[in-house]
């Protein structure tokens, strides 16, 4: 195959994919620079094993023949730098128009990119155009998205509004040179769809019964929403989280001087006390240094007494503990090495245990009911639920069980239960962070469960230029606006 140049015409090319295309080409590179290697080796071929690290002696050679390579493939003309990458190639640009897929630039390796002038479609473009277009967005009144101006005049029309989704439309607005006015959904339902009637509710049956154009509030795009309407790119990318209490301070506990150290080592040293008593209880009737006579007028006593008794062990070793000493002093040298080594060790435990202390009694312990969902979820004190119709509640199925006591008719009423009762409000997580920056007893708890994003809803296939231009502008709008 290598040596018949027949095989490498093809009929019908052009209708190869790109990676069956690549493929082709590949081999054919490869192909004439082992053609080239064969020219200028003589002799046979030396044979090597796969499975050993015994390299071949013109490999090398093979690979710098194939970088020498010069042809024109079915990708175009083909040929190599040093490195071994492919150089001087193109790249063509497209784009979706309404006419079809039209070639709009091309991307050179050399040259970089280098965009089309295309005078043809300038009457096209501009029965597209957006100008003196009047559309009528919806919004919802939740903070940060869309909030009612706070000021002593009164105020009528667009001028009454603020927020993020207000800045985000007034920005669009002015690349894309339309007009709009804002009508406000009362009761924040922003769309959700009944099972039985198969009929969507909220800002979305607006936008399908045509009441409105737009809808830019923090919508999830959801699969099942897209079904309905279409969605722009996201303006916004979250998940959902936890809204929960700030945790409090534990409150002091008869107990909390035990809290310097575990309960393994306060029953290690129980343990460790009750051995080394043992010790100098049994030690000290093995020497006769601690056997005293209690009765110096007689010089040769029938009896004996030892002072190391177990209970005087006991007495001798919570004295050293408590670093207060006992009238009990060892006399033999096995009692006062094993005494010297107690005191030592007790020396270490007892300072270890007061600077333990200090610090206890400095910082406050916080208590922290749960830590994330996981805790959450297998605890039964706290009650935890997310606003009705939301795309967040379809993540749960407790709540769904329990919906009188822990679903919320919007997330204002979601942050007064967080507030007022034992209760947690999972929400998305940009929402959370703005009520934690103005609520100092409320705080995002874990991290995010899941990965979405807010976007503006519009009708079926009706502003496919709104969409595509949002496309493309999105970035540039959004970022300058999270940064105030």
């Amino acid at each position: 195959m290598i040596r018949q140049e027949s095989y490498f015409k093809l009929k019908n090319y052009p209708n190869f994919r790109t990676e069956h295309a690549l493929i082709y080409d590949s081999v054919k590179i490869f192909a004439e620079g082992f053609k080239r290697l064969k020219s200028a080796t003589k002799g046979n071929l030396k044979k090597i094993v796969c499975n050993k690290t015994e390299s071949w002696e013109h490999g090398i050679s093979l690979n710098n023949f194939i970088k020498s390579v010069e042809i024109k493939g079915l990708t175009g003309p083909i040929c190599f730098d040093n490195a071994g990458f492919r150089s001087n190639f193109e790249i063509g640009i497209f784009s979706l128009e309404y006419s079809g897929i039209k070639e709009t630039g091309k991307w050179n390796s050399s040259k970089n990119v280098e965009w089309f002038i295309n005078t043809s479609s300038g009457s096209n473009q501009d029965s597209l155009s957006l100008h003196n277009t009047t559309f009528r967005v919806l919004i919802a009144l939740t903070k940060p998205y869309g909030m009612l101006k706070e000021t002593v005049s009164k105020m009528s029309g667009n001028e009454q509004y603020e927020g993020f989704a207000i800045d985000i439309i007034h920005e669009i607005s002015k690349m894309l040179g339309f007009n709009y006015t804002f009508s406000v959904q009362m009761d924040n339902v922003y769309g959700s769809l009944n099972q039985d009637t198969k009929q969507w509710n909220g800002m979305l049956r607006k936008i399908i019964d045509d009441e409105a154009d737009l809808a830019i509030t923090d919508l999830t795009i959801t699969e099942e929403r897209e079904k309905a309407v279409d969605f722009t790119m996201p303006f916004m990318n979250l998940g959902i989280s936890i809204l929960y209490q700030k945790p409090k301070a534990a409150p002091p506990s008869l107990m909390s001087f035990l809290l310097p150290f575990s309960t393994n080592v306060w029953l290690y040293l129980i343990g460790v006390y009750i051995v080394v008593s043992t010790l100098f209880f049994v030690i000290g009737r093995m020497c006769p240094a601690e056997w005293n006579n209690v009765y110096p007028c007689i010089e040769d006593p029938d009896e004996l007494e030892n002072q190391f008794t177990f209970r005087n062990s006991l007495w001798f070793c919570i004295g050293a503990v408590m670093q207060q000493g006992s009238e009990i002093a060892p006399i033999g040298n096995s009692t006062r090495m094993l005494a010297g080594c107690w005191w030592f060790f007790c020396l270490i435990i007892a300072n270890s245990y007061t600077a333990n202390l200090a610090a206890f009694l400095t910082v406050e312990t916080i208590d922290r009911p749960i830590k994330n969902v996981d805790g959450l979820a297998n605890q039964n004190i706290i009650k935890y639920g997310a606003k009705k119709g939301g795309s967040t509640l379809d993540f749960f199925k407790y709540m769904i069980a329990n919906e009188k006591e822990v679903l919320t008719a919007d997330n204002d009423e979601g942050k007064k239960k967080v507030l007022t009762e034992n209760y947690a409000f999972l929400m998305e997580s940009s929402s959370i962070e703005y009520i934690q920056e103005r609520e100092c007893n409320l705080s995002q708890i874990g991290g995010l469960l899941d990965q979405k994003g807010y976007g503006i809803a519009m009708k079926k296939s009706k502003f496919f230029v709104v969409s595509n231009n949002v496309y493309e502008k999105h970035l540039n709008i959004c970022l300058p606006l999270e940064r105030k």
